[in-house]
């Protein structure tokens, strides 16, 4: 009896402090390539300066990136942006890193599953940039190769799972993309959280658990 009561007291313990560990909420967070200053969108959503680090949100590691400018962007880029609910302000600038250096970047996203959206606009290696886009050490699209000048593109990757609060991204040159330019870039990187935890449902079926083993 007081060996059971004492293992109801430990486990309630540990589904205290788990709910409140999970109950801290994962963080949505949009950065935009090439800049320093933040940026509101039409939308009223912030994307942060990916020239930045050490930020609360994130920022880069390792090396700083370079940036580049898309001077302009065709009537089809247009069109696709706004079909996709950005807004083309995006696309005019990249971080980027010659290879074999990556860009690496570093979000405080909380744990969690989260959906991600990579962002590009091209703005002079048309058809011609090859890398792999890795994100939690897993490459998620390998040997990927940018759109024509002045176009851009919108890849999305859903359930990455982020266990240490941190996620990290990187993009880095493949030569078996085949491609001339191995200079990995991006435009914009949008991480939005895909599965809430929902602590008084974690909490009732705790007490259920614990309910069953008294009773057994």
């Amino acid at each position: 009896m007081q060996r059971n009561l004492l293992l109801i007291v430990i486990l309630t313990a540990f589904a205290a402090v788990t709910i409140i560990y999970d109950a801290q909420p994962a963080e949505e967070i949009r950065v935009w390539g090439g800049k320093v200053e933040d940026f509101k969108d039409s939308d009223g959503r912030v994307w942060h300066g990916g020239q930045n680090e050490k930020k609360d949100w994130g920022g880069w590691i390792e090396k700083l990136p370079r940036v580049a400018e898309v001077r302009n962007l065709t009537k089809d880029a247009e069109k696709l942006a706004k079909k996709e609910g950005y807004d083309t302000d995006l696309f005019y600038a990249v971080s980027w890193a010659a290879f074999p250096d990556t860009v690496k970047m570093d979000l405080n996203t909380g744990k969690g599953i989260f959906n991600v959206t990579y962002l590009v606009g091209e703005h002079w290696s048309p058809n011609n940039r090859g890398f792999d886009i890795i994100i939690e050490d897993e490459i998620v699209e390998e040997e990927y190769v940018t759109p024509g000048k002045d176009e851009i593109d919108i890849k999305r990757y859903e359930g990455i799972e982020v266990k240490d609060k941190v996620m990290n991204l990187e993009f880095a040159g493949n030569p078996d993309t085949g491609a001339g330019d191995l200079n990995a870039m991006f435009s914009g990187i949008e991480v939005i959280p895909a599965l809430a935890v929902d602590p008084q449902q974690k909490l009732t079926t705790t007490w259920g658990a614990l309910k069953l083993m008294r009773e057994n």
